[in-house]
């Protein structure tokens, strides 16, 4: 059985400085391709295993869209608690990892028996 990657597209774009705050649509977007350009090529270490990835979005960049490679999930509330509905959605037994850096939701997550990567993984 296939890996699922879930990002917490939130946190991925805001532990790099770079004035993502300015565009957060404009910001998850480029997350968004340069993670489905990673898939497609299989070439980045989360992606050699887990081909199918889930990018979970909220707020003023919710209107994301999905592109082949990368399913978005809009957030109706909470990024995070997308985030958890996802991983408890999988299949039993499937592999999860998780790229967040936050707390709370590596907790989260990891009661429900998925892994955790920090954002560095997702970073060019």
């Amino acid at each position: 059985m296939s890996a699922l990657l879930v990002v917490d597209s939130a946190n991925v774009v805001g532990s790099v400085p770079d004035g993502w705050w300015r565009d957060r649509r404009g910001a998850a977007i480029r997350l968004r391709d340069r993670i489905a350009a990673w898939a497609a090529a299989g070439e980045r270490a989360p992606f050699r295993d887990a081909p199918e990835v889930v990018l979970v979005v909220e707020g003023a960049a919710r209107d994301v869209g999905s592109v082949p490679g990368v399913r978005v999930e809009r957030a109706a509330g909470s990024g995070d608690d997308t985030i958890v509905d996802v991983v408890a959605a999988r299949t039993p037994g499937r592999r999860c990892v998780v790229v967040t850096a936050d707390r709370e939701l590596r907790s989260r997550v990891t009661a429900l028996g998925a892994e955790v990567a920090g954002p560095s993984v997702l970073q060019p």
